[in-house]
């Protein structure tokens, strides 16, 4: 079964990882949110395996621009559609293996997959 690695192409992290896996011979297809977006079923799925607050970057420049009504009272369905509106809102990569699924980069957690 083939890994799917999700995220956007120019984040140093995607690249990172993307790296990680073509280096470590790991068939995997890319889905760039920036082109293809994320449908919220597959967002509820991962808020539920992850939690929203795992895949909701608070951190962000797409975070800080929202308005002050768009970032209160967060909760996991809000999380949802504007992760959808804004797709730089999901944290960085995430991995879905087929029985595993990851987010954010990190080779000691990823090495544990092999």
């Amino acid at each position: 079964m083939s890994w799917t690695l999700y995220g956007i192409p120019n984040c140093d992290t995607v690249k990172k990882a993307r790296n990680w896996l073509e280096s470590n011979n790991i068939d995997y297809s890319f889905h760039d949110y920036k082109k293809s977006g994320i449908d919220g079923h597959t967002l509820k799925g991962w808020c539920n395996k992850l939690g929203y607050g795992k895949l909701l970057n608070q951190r962000g420049t797409t975070w800080r621009k929202l308005d002050d009504a768009a970032r209160a009272d967060i909760n996991e369905a809000k999380a949802i559609v504007l992760m959808q509106e804004h797709t730089s809102l999901i944290k960085r990569p995430v991995l879905d293996t087929g029985t595993t699924l990851m987010c954010g980069f990190s080779p000691d957690e990823w090495e544990t997959l092999l």
